[in-house]
């Protein structure tokens, strides 16, 4: 007989747990429940079989009469609907006692060890489908990252953002410093670049009067791959009319607290070791003022160079001072943010999009924000003057790979775009963070690897 097509009116495995444990030992519930999922624990003793049946949502025990139901073939890893009773057993266990057992799929190659799971680190990466069917853990991630997007929306909806979406294909990249995948458009006849950011677009939607917008998606950086780092990732950018990055600060601190609220139940979080506390208001400190308290912060390229040659530092690949700060930064401070800590104020070099202070005219309105020693995002007070940004892209050309200027953006600009806050946050690494993973490639369902 054919394995039936639907298993209608089933509910969550844990749904059914919970009303088993309310329970006294050896009591049954009144009415019967309808479950589906697969067999992963099966246990022959005597009269009784004792099946350990596994949805998303959780496990519970089946206790199946050969006697009353029919003769059981099963294997592990089979899928089964059934209809039975919420128990709990003598010894206290909730189960549901089976009166009917239909087959839906049965697997056709065993299950890796069943007690140990799939332990291999890069075959869980490769069949990330058995990583998700053996390991509770891993199952419990995606859901984590799942409920933590859903809140990011649910924030942003409620505050009267739009969600767009802008071209991954672009004609130029920008919007960050990184090398572009290339292709090639057979239709247009033109080389396009998988973009590496989205701000450049979801900027020109502000010049539109659609005042607030974001996107949640994947870029592209044709780069290296570390514990933080991939070369397709997901990224959210939110732009808004009449707001400074003052008024993004306090909107991503509540952003990211109620994220881990929806996600884990708290804003409290375990992460590289640290126990780190995501509730605002977090710590704000001017990058000068971060680099001055490990007496980093100077101007002078060749200074700062020896300052970091003499401790070992490989300085070789920075070719100008921005290049020789970031590396001080990320080498030196970064590290020591733990706890969440947005960093303001960065020199100009290091800032094309954003506009100047108003206390100096070679600092800018921008800022990053870290935690558990780690970057999660960059956000501005965004340039709406297109003399400026023109000036801006002449500054920063030739100065590193993966920028270039945006004749298009600067005449959008020229239409008048409001004061704006522009943010971007890093949707896999705030995956990290509340999970508790320190590799980028445990919180990507199906990260890059070299072909076998």
């Amino acid at each position: 007989m054919a394995a039936p097509k639907r298993f209608p009116d089933r509910q969550p495995i844990a749904e059914a747990r919970a009303e088993a444990e309310r329970l006294d030992a050896g009591e049954e519930a009144a009415e019967p429940r309808r479950l589906a999922g697969r067999v992963m624990g099966r246990r022959d003793l005597g009269k009784l079989v004792f099946l350990d049946l596994v949805d998303r949502s959780g496990r519970l025990q089946l206790l199946y009469e050969p006697a009353k139901t029919g003769d059981l073939e099963l294997n592990l890893g089979d899928l089964v609907g059934v209809e039975g009773i919420p128990m709990r057993t003598r010894r206290g266990e909730p189960s549901l006692r089976v009166a009917e057992l239909i087959v839906l799929s049965r697997i056709r190659r065993p299950l890796p060890d069943t007690f140990h799971g799939l332990t291999d680190v890069e075959q869980r990466y490769r069949r990330r489908y058995l990583d998700l069917l053996m390991n509770e853990d891993t199952r419990r991630d995606f859901q984590i990252r799942g409920r933590m997007v859903a809140a990011i929306r649910g924030h942003l909806d409620g505050a009267g953002f739009v969600e767009v979406e802008t071209p991954i294909l672009q004609p130029r990249y920008g919007g960050a410093f990184a090398e572009p995948f290339v292709t090639h458009y057979n239709a247009l006849d033109e080389e396009r670049y998988l973009r590496i950011a989205t701000e450049l677009y979801l900027k020109r939607l502000i010049v539109g009067g659609l005042e607030k917008v974001y996107e949640i998606g994947a870029d592209f950086r044709n780069e290296g791959v570390s514990f933080k780092h991939h070369p397709e990732f997901t990224m959210l950018e939110w732009y808004e009319a009449y707001a400074d990055y003052r008024d993004t600060m306090a909107r991503i601190e509540d952003v990211v607290s109620e994220a881990a609220e929806a996600a884990v139940g708290s804003s409290r979080v375990s992460f590289r070791g640290h126990e780190v506390d995501l509730t605002p208001p977090w710590r704000r400190i001017r990058f000068v003022e971060a680099l001055e308290e490990r007496e980093l912060w100077t101007r002078d390229p060749g200074e700062l160079r020896a300052w970091l040659d003499g401790r070992g530092v490989d300085t070789s690949k920075d070719e100008d001072w921005p290049q020789l700060v970031d590396h001080a930064f990320s080498h030196y401070v970064e590290p020591g943010l733990v706890q969440p800590t947005i960093v303001h104020d960065y020199p100009i070099e290091l800032s094309p999009f954003a506009r100047s202070t108003d206390h100096d005219p070679l600092l800018t309105e921008r800022f990053e924000y870290f935690v558990g020693g780690m970057e999660l995002g960059n956000a501005f007070s965004e340039i709406n003057d297109p003399n400026d940004q023109a000036e801006r892209f002449a500054m920063q050309k030739g100065l590193a790979a993966g920028e270039q200027g945006d004749p298009d953006y600067v005449e959008a600009l020229s239409y008048g775009m409001p004061p704006t806050g522009g943010l971007g946050l890093g949707i896999d690494r705030l995956a990290m963070v509340l999970t508790g993973r320190e590799s980028i490639r445990d919180v990507i369902l199906f990260p890059a690897l070299r072909t076998r």
